[in-house]
């Protein structure tokens, strides 16, 4: 009982999870002062081979030299794409991101693949090509993503203001591609003609370096944020380490370079400090790539930059962020996917969990990554994220010959972004209870999602294609991001209400159990006064039980349940789940609840991709008006 206790008031105060703890990591391990001392300069701390190293690039390429040079043949006669005015006003028009975003990618990756072959090979192929690429580039008004300029730039528009230098995600992306490519290239450039070296760095300086020197008043920067309010997200390591690197690659000024290292070690505090100390990266597995990955490439540069003298990887928030991918896989590619992310993440990031895994000395994140590394395979593939790519490369004779034992944990508890994982036997089970302003929000506090011999039964949607709607006021119209959607309730009708006052309460968790009062995630409309829905994991069932007090009963209460696969009504308060051949039932009162079984055709591709063409939403509809009373229901194997 005492530990029941507890734990309820542990979670009671820190599911709010609004609160700035002023922990600065980095900044408690070194001072401005002292970084200016340390800081390896003239790109002496690049640990990788120079151009002219050929017995270098052999051996960091291995094996796989000759599949990366086939990659970059591919683009030897590639066309590169016009972004057109309408593509960057399609945003505005229909919302569409892809319109504009489809040609930039693609000549992105074009240039990522024959740079990264240019290395591999070593004879000039690949180069005017490049410089064709290099040039179309500097040629673009803005290298920022309409969706970004629109958002974040100055005229809040999506087309391009000339001189307007919005610092984003895939702007900077480029900056630091460009920085890897100026670095290793610029002597093959100037055998072609040395402006082209001179504009690409002018570009690079006029469009990430001075810029980020210049402004304190990106949000995700962090020096704007109200500490008491606001929240921070992947936007700030990611960002801060494109800024990083590229600096590293192309700044020669000491004072210039301590000033960038010194503000992206601000930064990545100022997220450090925001984020919850339990390490749950509450935007899903999908974004533990730009959240906990780009923070640990970014505290490995700077591991670089400062000659291995500043580190943190030895703190435990850092390590638990890390493990956070491990804890939340199911099997079988399948993970939990709260939030943004699909349930079944196309990434293949397992050489850089183990990377990071050794980083912070958790062999439970090196046996996972080398279970992933069956289930994902490895790509050598180059992407614009050649720092990372070139890490995977130099572990990579390590990492493939890395064997061990992945164990699931049976459960798992984040007390501050209130995620609660149970795996026993066949089963395993998710549950959250946070608030409705978590990063990548769906207005889904106390739902659930329920896996059954590696196989989602009760399934989380996720995320459709990105568009102008997904991150606005309009969010919400969006019905996968409605609550109506999930599997909970409607009370009285009503759907659950989006920010961070609409929250959990008295959430208890743990092993084999979990509740939460979830009556304050819920509009005045809803008229309730508590609704507790509670968990309980036994041999082969699931018990869920609603027990709730209305101030009035206005509407059929519903409860929801999203499924897939064969669903069908097998008999008075009897739906079974068949997928793969794989079956459960759910059961329930037939006297409380009339059955509404709900097809929902999927023709999203981010969706379809994830469960085909076809969901299924179960609603069991109340069939008296209650102000009081206990629903129960079984899900059984």
């Amino acid at each position: 009982m005492r530990r029941v206790i507890l734990s309820f008031l542990l979670v009671f105060l820190l599911t709010d999870a609004s609160a700035y703890v002023g922990r600065d990591h980095i900044q408690n391990r070194i001072g401005y002062k002292q970084l200016k001392k340390i800081l390896v300069m003239d790109q002496a701390w690049n640990p990788y081979p120079a151009y002219e190293d050929r017995t270098g690039w052999d051996a960091m390429t291995g094996e796989h030299k000759a599949e990366i040079i086939s990659y970059g043949e591919e683009y030897l006669d590639y066309l590169w794409q016009v972004v057109k005015a309408t593509d960057y006003i399609e945003f505005e028009r229909s919302g569409s991101r892809d319109i504009m975003e489809k040609p930039y990618r693609e000549n992105m990756h074009a240039i990522a693949c024959l740079f990264c072959a240019e290395l591999a090979e070593g004879r000039g192929r690949f180069v005017p090509q490049i410089a064709d690429g290099v040039f179309h580039f500097c040629e673009m008004s803005s290298w920022a993503l309409s969706a970004h300029l629109y958002k974040f730039s100055q005229a809040r528009t999506s087309m391009p203001v000339k001189g307007d230098n919005t610092l984003e995600l895939h702007q900077g992306d480029l900056s630091q591609l460009f920085a890897w490519i100026y670095h290793y290239l610029h002597s093959e450039f100037d055998k072609l003609h040395p402006e082209i070296s001179r504009r690409l760095k002018s570009e690079i300086v006029h469009r990430e370096m001075d810029p980020y020197l210049e402004h304190e008043d990106y949000w995700w920067m962090g020096f704007t944020r109200d500490r008491h309010i606001d929240t921070m997200n992947n936007w700030t390591p990611w960002c801060s380490l494109n800024a990083l690197v590229t600096f590293m690659l192309i700044e020669d000024d000491p004072d210039r370079l301590a000033r960038a290292v010194w503000k992206s070690i601000q930064s990545v505090d100022y997220y450090l400090n925001f984020i919850q100390e339990d390490g749950g990266i509450e935007e899903g597995p999908i974004y533990w790539n730009n959240a906990a990955g780009k923070l640990y490439d970014y505290l490995t540069a700077l591991k670089m930059i400062t000659g291995g003298q500043v580190s943190i990887f030895d703190v435990d928030q850092v390590r638990r962020m890390g493990e956070y991918i491990a804890k939340s896989y199911v099997g079988d590619g399948w993970v939990v996917n709260f939030a943004d992310s699909p349930a079944r993440p196309t990434f293949r990031n397992s050489a850089l969990v183990y990377r990071y895994g050794k980083a912070v000395d958790s062999p439970f994140m090196m046996t996972y990554a080398a279970l992933a590394r069956q289930v994902q395979d490895i790509s050598y593939e180059p992407s614009e994220d050649v720092f990372r790519f070139f890490e995977q490369l130099a572990y990579d004779e390590e990492f493939n010959s890395y064997e061990a034992e992945y164990v699931a944990p049976e459960y798992t508890w984040y007390p501050e972004t209130a995620f609660h994982f149970h795996k026993a036997g066949d089963l395993f089970f998710a549950a959250s209870a946070g608030h409705n302003k978590q990063s990548h929000n769906h207005n889904d506090v106390g739902t659930f999602s329920l896996y059954y011999k590696d196989r989602p039964m009760i399934i989380d949607v996720g995320v459709g294609t990105y568009t102008r709607q997904t991150f606005s006021d309009e969010r919400y119209s969006i019905w996968t991001m409605q609550s109506g959607y999930h599997n909970l309730p409607m009370i009285n009708g009503v759907t659950q209400k989006d920010g961070r006052e609409y929250a959990a309460k008295n959430v208890v968790s743990r092993n084999g159990y979990f509740s939460a009062d979830i009556s304050g995630a819920y509009p005045s409309e809803a008229a309730v006064s508590h609704w507790i829905r509670s968990y309980k994991v036994k041999e082969r069932t699931l018990e869920i039980t609603d027990a709730f007090v209305l101030d009035k009963a206005s509407a059929p209460n519903e409860i929801v349940f999203m499924t897939w696969g064969n669903v069908q009504v097998a008999g008075d308060g009897l739906v079974t789940i068949e997928v793969d051949g794989q079956k459960v039932s759910l059961r329930y009162s037939a006297s409380d609840f009339e059955t509404v079984v709900e097809p929902i055709a999927l023709e999203d591709p981010k969706l379809v991709e994830v469960w085909g063409g076809e969901i299924c939403r179960v609603r069991l509809v109340s069939r008296k008006l209650l102000k009081k009373a206990n629903y129960k229901y079984k899900i059984c194997f």
